[in-house]
């Protein structure tokens, strides 16, 4: 007849042993991909993706984008996002600790460090596309009549800059160790864990840096200007 131990040690029938040994309360290698995290994920993405509609709405009617300049602009940004969300999802496994706690780390430097490296990076591809004359490529700009080449190649510049920005954030992470930093530890509930790292803090976050990388993206006003000015000097001419 088996004590306690020899039960503990075979696991309770229809449960994985590592939910047994790691504890209730613990998040668990993977619970980011699993079916309550994913439904999560995707009720933020919609979330996101209705902030940018009322960024739109809140422009002013003069120089509001047409629906379709709207969607190639956020859906660079939304290639963007969805790169670095899963890049966090892969590294949250890499922790000995918490996966939760990882993301959360890896999602919060990606808004504050991230953010400066998005405009660094973005600010260095503008001024080499200005100095070359490469019109295609600069952001927000679609060509008249449009061209899907535009969108792909601003899209792919716009890629590389945030495998640049992940990069440097997962050498930060490294070199100080943050993998091993468990911050959810105190609470006990996973699938409360879940809610505050896929939706509860991105709801905050994500709102605020898709309005900013978003003005990132468009076409800005002295490009307006120019292509005005040059409009009247061709009137005049």
């Amino acid at each position: 007849m088996q004590g306690p131990a020899g039960n503990s040690s075979r696991g309770l029938p229809g449960v994985p042993p590592s939910t047994v040994v790691s504890g209730a309360g613990r998040c668990e290698s993977g619970a980011l991909m699993h079916s309550f995290g994913i439904f999560l994920q995707g009720l933020l993405g919609v979330v996101a993706f209705s902030t940018l509609m009322l960024k739109r709405f809140r422009e002013p009617k003069h120089e509001r984008r047409p629906w379709r300049i709207w969607f190639l602009d956020t859906s660079k940004q939304a290639i963007g996002m969805l790169f670095i969300h899963f890049a966090n999802v892969y590294l949250a496994d890499l922790t000995e600790e918490d996966p939760c706690s990882l993301y959360l780390i890896n999602f919060l430097l990606d808004a504050t460090v991230g953010m400066v490296l998005i405009y660094v990076g973005v600010r260095a591809v503008s001024v080499l596309v200005e100095w070359q004359q490469w019109e295609s490529l600069r952001f927000g700009e679609y060509g008249d009549p449009m061209q899907c080449g535009a969108w792909f190649g601003q899209c792919a510049l716009y890629i590389l800059i945030m495998i640049f920005e992940k990069s440097v954030v997962f050498i930060f992470l490294l070199i100080l160790q943050w993998k091993k930093v468990a911050l959810l530890n105190p609470i006990e509930n996973p699938d409360l864990k879940l809610a505050i790292v896929m939706l509860i803090v991105p709801f905050f976050v994500n709102a605020l840096m898709f309005w900013v990388v978003d003005n990132f993206l468009m076409r800005k006003g002295r490009t307006k200007a120019k292509l005005e000015e040059r409009g009247v000097c061709c009137l005049r001419s």
